[in-house]
């Protein structure tokens, strides 16, 4: 399975100008790709292809318009066309049912929020002895380690945020000495707005609520954006005070996403949860808690680690009707508003909790009320996230104190 590390980085000030100038490099690589792709389109020309594309690049550095190309190292301009050509098989896939639709390419922008370039294993970067990254064309930039690295990665990502921190994305591969021990424990999860999650043993998990809670903060630093007039330096620092703000709500929420789902993974060999219509529910009132919770991260999160963690991750239908049916005798009497949070099965008599109801309805639809007794339960083979297009699927084995192969 592959998986990705990220790091902090933190470039001395003339490392952050080569940055800058690598980022917006494989930018305009990437906008000139595109603007051909879609000129020949328009004119009813052929695809054109990555091999003419990659000439033309390199007929393209020779020139004095765009000499320039060749002050950072050829390798990101190369995967720059690689991202082009992931972008357009994604959206081509979308358009044939193999995959969720995507958009077409579009035009990058030195104003977007994520700046990014990638260094694969042809590629003169390492990790040195002293522990810093040495970039082509860069240098030896300090990095905060706060883990090891299970194996020798075999890309790296730089990426700036809107917040303008700088981050490492290391590709490793990860093999069997992750599983855990097995348990017997199965556990279904009931997912809300209350409470974070609702297990079917009757834990409660509280909601954190990260955004509501920073409400005020964002609200005061927003409006002191406003207050700047636009294209000062005031106004860039005051932006950048909001990208902070939103960054710090961002990584406490996925720490606890983090913390949550290695909790359960560790103490549970199955675990079910609903499909839920995230984007659907993100359309109504709700809009903002939904978005404040953050289930499909959660939901990712579980699925990569029970594969790798040797766990059974079952995700079952959003239609399954969970709340409607009794987890006592199995009646089912219809749907019911949100505010009954508790009520009582007209066979049984069961006075019943709603969202613990649910939960154990959904670990009952998956299967595993079985499991929690002692059976065996299968493993769910699940593809581990990639967060960056274009990484190959079996990329060749990385050198950690190897000086590279010469680019392009």
């Amino acid at each position: 399975m592959q998986l990705r590390y990220s790091f902090r980085l933190y470039p001395t000030p003339g490392q952050r100008v080569a940055l800058a100038k690598a980022f917006g490099c494989a930018r305009v690589v990437f906008n000139d790709a595109l603007r051909v792709r879609e000129t020949a389109r328009a004119a009813g020309l052929p695809f054109v292809t990555s091999a003419e594309l990659s000439r033309r690049l390199t007929a393209a550095k020779k020139t004095p318009k765009r000499a320039w190309l060749g002050e950072v190292s050829a390798v990101v301009l190369q995967q720059s066309l690689r991202d082009l050509d992931a972008a357009y098989r994604n959206f081509f896939d979308g358009l044939k049912g193999k995959r969720p639709k995507t958009g077409p390419p579009r035009y990058k922008s030195k104003r977007d929020t994520r700046q990014s370039i990638r260094f694969t294993a042809n590629a003169s970067w390492r990790i040195t002895a002293g522990g810093r990254l040495r970039l082509p064309k860069i240098g030896d930039v300090k990095v905060k380690w706060s883990r090891q690295l299970p194996s020798a990665p075999s890309t790296v990502t730089v990426v700036k945020d809107s917040a303008g921190r700088y981050f490492a994305s290391f590709v490793v591969e990860t093999g069997p000495s992750e599983v855990l021990p097995e348990t017997g424990g199965a556990v279904g999860i009931d997912l809300g707005l209350r409470h974070f999650a609702v297990l079917s043993d009757g834990t409660r998990i509280d909601s954190p609520r990260f955004l509501r809670r920073a409400e005020k903060r964002l609200k005061k630093a927003q409006r002191d954006v406003s207050r700047k007039q636009k294209g000062s330096r005031n106004r860039d620092k005051a932006r950048l005070r909001v990208a902070r703000a939103h960054a710090r709500v961002a990584d406490a929420r996925r720490e606890f996403h983090h913390q949550l789902s290695t909790k359960l993974i560790r103490e549970n060999q199955a675990i079910a949860v609903e499909d839920l219509a995230v984007k659907g529910l993100a359309r109504t009132r709700l809009a903002k808690s939904v978005h404040d919770a953050g289930w499909s991260a959660f939901v990712s999160m579980l699925e990569y680690k029970a594969a790798r963690c040797g766990r059974t991750f079952v995700k079952i239908g959003r239609f399954e009707p969970t709340s409607q049916v009794c987890s006592q005798c199995g009646a089912k009497d219809g749907p019911k508003p949100l505010h009954v949070r508790t009520w009582t099965c007209g066979a049984c008599g069961a006075v019943l909790d709603r969202d613990t109801n649910a939960a154990v309805n959904v670990a009952r639809a998956a299967g595993l009320a079985v499991s929690a007794c002692g059976a065996q339960v299968r493993r769910a083979l699940v593809p581990a996230q990639r967060g960056e297009a274009g990484t190959h699927p079996k990329p060749s084995p990385a050198r950690w104190e190897q000086a590279g192969i010469p680019g392009l």
